[in-house]
This record gives C-alpha cells, structure tokens and sequence, in this order.
C-alpha cells in the first residue's frame, strides 16, 4: 500500500492495522477531508451479546467519530431473520421476534461504552433495518430491486462459492440475504446520507453489491472499506478461548474473565492488538510490543488494562487488575475472582463402604462433593476427559494444592470461606457454598 491518506481517518486506520481493503481510496479519502463523512456497519442479532470478534470493527466506528465523522450501527431486526451465509458451512438458526428484540436489546449495551449518541452533526445514530425490511413488497422489491442483481455474479462472491464448492446447501432464503444487505446500504444513502459500509473481509462482496444497487437506482457514489479478519499468533479465531466466546456483556462474562483474556495474549499477539484494541499512540504500542522476557507480561497488563476500561469502565479494570495480581502473586482468592455458588442439593451425605458399590447412609451424615465435579461445575473443564486430562497433567488445584486423585472429595465444612479452584496457571474460579 502505497497511498498516503490525507483524512485523519484514513490515516488510523493504515498505520494502526485496520485496512484490509476499499472500493476507491482516493475517493473515500477526499470525501473524508471535505467534510463529515456518515458510515455505518452492521450487526445481525443473533446472540444476546457482541463478542470480542465485533471489538475491532466496533473501535473502527468509535476512531470514525474521534476524527470528525457520524458513525450509524445498524441492528439486523430484519436481516437476522434470515442469516448471513458469508462463509457458513450451514444455515443459521432462524430466530422468532421476541428472541431478536431480546437480542437487540443486550447487543446495544456496548455501543454506548464506545459511541456518543445524540443529534449532533457526528453524534452517533443507531437504526433498526427492520424499520424497511418489514415492510417491503415482494413483487415491487423483485421488480424494483431484484432486477438490478446478477445471479453469475452473485454465485461468484468467495462467500458463496466456497459454500457450493463443498456441495453444502445454500437455501433460497440464505441466498437473498446479499440483496437484503445490499438493500441496506441503499435506504441508509437515501435516508441519512451515508457515503461508507464498513465491515469484515468476509463482508466484501456484500459490501460491492450495495455500491452497486446504489449506483443503479440512485445514481450516488459510496464506498466501502473493509478490516482483515484477525486470528491470533497461534491461530486461534479472534474472540475464541477454552471457556467459549468472550463476550462484551458483564452479565454474561464478567470483567475480570474479560481483563484475563488480554492478560493472556501471546507474546507476538500484544503489540498488533494495543494498535487495533487501544487508544494508545502507535509509538507506544510499538514499544510495549517490542519488549521481551519478563517485561512483556507488563505490556499485556497494559494492554488488558486499556481494553477493560473502554469495555467495562476505570473502576472494572482496576478491580480486575488487583484480583489477579492477588491470584497470582500472591496465591490468595481476590474479590473479583469468577464465583460459582454451590447448593446443598450437589452434595452427597452417603458414603462407600470397602470401597464397593453399595451405599448406606452415615450415622452422622457427611455432605461431600467430588473435587473433578467442582472442575466441571466451575466451566474449568467441559467434559470428564478433559477433567481426566487435567487431573493426570498435574493442572488440577484445589486452595493452590495439587490434585490428582480423581476421587478427592471435599466436605461441606471447607466451602465456608470459598474454595479456589486452578487450571493450570491462567484459570481460576472460586466456589462458595449458597
């Protein structure tokens, strides 16, 4: 890439990691230094939750506004009722209304830790496709829209074709979901202005036909840019750990789990991801990258400190950052730790006889609970292979006490005060008694 960007937009998003591709360059950037630019991206509701894959995209808007422009998040309440097929190796689950709106709802949490919304000139707008969607004729938008869409070409798009490729279904429903979004990009020039789509490399051909349509029926000139599509050093999707996605939500994950996924970023991972995750100036995202041996686990405290605090606020990050630091320095159970609360009814008050199969109750009842259970319980540990696994590996902690014995028990009494559970070195969990 040679170009040099005059905007302040096109700017940052070069020299900090965010371009993968664009329509026209020259253009966009021009556009950008004449005036305000409205841009907007998309997000399907199809989780309760954004997850950290929606994170770099959603830092995109948040420099968009820091550099003079309008971002618009657009909520799919219309096109999640069909799905994106982008690259699916199977068709989504259909979601009824209440299950979108309920969606919808928790998605726009984080948009506000991000955006300013209001009525200003670059105050962010959040809109609702299903506002058009809904409402759409089928044989006026066949004869007024789908007339303007090539089937070669659309079975063309990498997105398409490597779906058929594998000879896995593509239905008609999922194949209408391009025209849709296409469609989108259309009503958002007519209604608010919008000059730019932004999204995923996954999204490019999405992101073409709706220049296309728009060039077509309204005869206007947009632009789309696009982001690589991150995994991590190890090659790990961005977003993914052991524990499952790393949502955006405190409820469904909570800000230290949130804090110790940066925590443990790769050593080769911390420099891109303080230049794509932080506002930090790329010189010192540079130098924290550069940083070698121990030094570096000080860089990933950084970087996870930044990213808690634009997520989940100053105060979070903080409490997340002592939590560890007494978790893993000082071998204690901070406040913070993620906390599994235990009933009575998880505990058995029989125990063996000679070791054998038969059971008969204590005189004197003794409630006590399997320690690879509590793994299990915890989300430590998904399945008792992997407890196995663990256990054999010598990864299994119970109060920072080697376990391997997979038939330790524990009795109620200990539960008292918590008990701390490790996997390995980075996963914790503390188990309380409710």
């Amino acid at each position: 890439m040679t170009y040099h960007p005059k905007s302040d937009f096109m700017a940052t998003m070069m020299e900090r990691g965010y371009l993968a591709d664009c329509t026209d360059y020259q253009g966009l950037d021009e556009a950008l230094s004449k005036g305000v630019v409205t841009a907007y991206i998309g997000y399907d509701a199809t989780a309760q939750s954004l997850h950290v894959g929606h994170l770099l995209n959603i830092m995109m808007l948040r420099w968009l506004q820091k550099t003079g422009h309008k971002p618009i998040t657009l909520m799919g309440g219309g096109t999640t009722k069909v799905g994106d097929p982008s690259f699916r190796s199977d068709e989504r689950p259909l979601l009824g209304p209440e299950q979108i709106d309920a969606n919808i709802d928790g998605m726009k949490q984080v948009f506000a830790k991000y955006l300013s919304y209001g009525e200003g000139e670059t105050d962010a707008l959040m809109l609702n496709n299903a506002e058009w969607l809904d409402g759409l004729n089928y044989l006026d938008f066949l004869r007024d829209i789908g007339r303007h869409f090539s089937v070669n070409r659309m079975l063309s798009f990498e997105s398409v074709k490597s779906r058929l490729d594998r000879e896995q279904s593509l239905s008609f429903l999922e194949f209408n979901y391009m025209i849709l979004q296409a469609y989108d990009f259309l009503e958002l020039n007519r209604r608010y202005g919008c000059l730019l789509q932004m999204g995923g490399s996954d999204q490019w051909g999405n992101i073409v036909n709706g220049i296309d349509l728009t060039r077509r029926v309204l005869d206007h000139e947009i632009y789309g840019l696009t982001s690589p599509l991150l995994t991590t050093s190890d090659g790990r999707k961005m977003g993914k750990s052991q524990g499952g996605a790393m949502w955006l939500n405190a409820d469904m994950l909570s800000p230290y789990a949130f804090w110790q996924f940066w925590r443990n970023s790769t050593d080769a991972d911390v420099g891109r991801f303080l230049k794509l995750y932080t506002e930090l100036p790329v010189e010192e995202c540079d130098r924290l990258g550069a940083l070698a041996g121990s030094e570096i686990n000080e860089a990933k405290i950084v970087l996870a400190r930044e990213v808690t605090t634009l997520c989940h606020g100053a105060d979070a990050a903080a409490a997340a950052e002592a939590t560890a630091r007494e978790v893993f320095e000082k071998g204690g159970v901070g406040d913070d730790l993620p906390t599994i609360i235990l009933t009575k009814d998880k505990f058995t008050d029989e125990i063996p006889l000679g070791g054998g199969p038969d059971t008969v109750p204590s005189p004197a009842p003794i409630h006590r609970i399997l320690a690879k259970d509590l793994f299990l319980l915890a989300g430590l540990a998904k399945t008792g292979k992997e407890v196995k696994r663990l256990f054999a590996e010598g990864g299994a902690k119970v109060n920072d006490q080697p376990i391997s014995d997979l038939s330790t028990m524990l009795n109620i009494e200990e539960f008292e005060n918590g008990v701390k559970l490790s996997a390995g070195k980075k996963r914790h969990a503390l188990v309380r008694l409710g």
